[in-house]
């Protein structure tokens, strides 16, 4: 049984603290490495972090599975992130304890953390580092993550995916964002002197 059957089945089951602790054991280390990318820095993607855990816990009950729950907890830690650039009171400690969840990114945030230091100190942060948000989330998503561009049409273009027209014309865009981003970091990289003129 993979880890979204095993979520389904304590949902179904009436387990929704189980199953939101699942969610984030399993998917959280994925997530944080996505909001630290996208957010810039540790503290305020373990901020981003804490609620959109605190949104899957709060809304899996009425998660209706359009999509994966994977693709699903990305989406809620995209708006929370948006939602934290906007907040006038960004502040360490807002957050109400929701029990096992709560716990669980906890533990997510402890273990993955000290790795993610060490992981992107490469050569190309500074690059990636520089790319607008959007950019950023797309460029995880689609080579951290290996998503299918549908998956990343739910996660960053969600007002667009109404139809089946809607998921292919915001995949197909996304498509064409993510050349011009893969065309850009190689224009930055050459520029640095981290791929040599002649390669193509």
């Amino acid at each position: 049984m993979d880890l979204e059957e095993r979520i389904q089945a304590l949902r179904q089951g009436g387990d929704l603290d189980g199953a939101a602790t699942q969610a984030i054991e399993g998917y959280g280390p994925e997530v944080l490495g996505f909001l630290v990318t996208l957010m810039r820095g540790e503290n305020d993607a373990r901020d981003v972090f804490a609620q959109a855990c605190e949104d899957v816990w709060r809304g899996l009950a009425g998660f209706q599975g359009r999509s994966s729950l994977r693709t699903w907890f990305y989406t809620l830690a995209r708006h929370a992130a948006t939602r934290f650039r906007r907040s006038p009171h960004r502040r360490a400690g807002r957050h109400v304890s929701l029990s096992a969840a709560s716990q669980a990114a906890e533990r997510v945030r402890t273990q993955t953390l000290p790795h993610l230091r060490t992981e992107v100190k490469d050569k190309f942060a500074a690059i990636r580092d520089a790319l607008e948000p959007e950019d950023r989330a797309l460029l995880v998503l689609r080579v951290d993550r290996n998503m299918s561009w549908n998956e990343i049409a739910h996660v960053l273009a969600p007002d667009e995916v109404g139809s089946g027209d809607g998921l292919a014309r915001a995949s197909a865009r996304l498509r064409k964002r993510f050349q011009g981003v893969k065309d850009d970091i190689r224009a930055r990289a050459k520029q640095a002197g981290l791929i040599p003129d002649e390669e193509s």
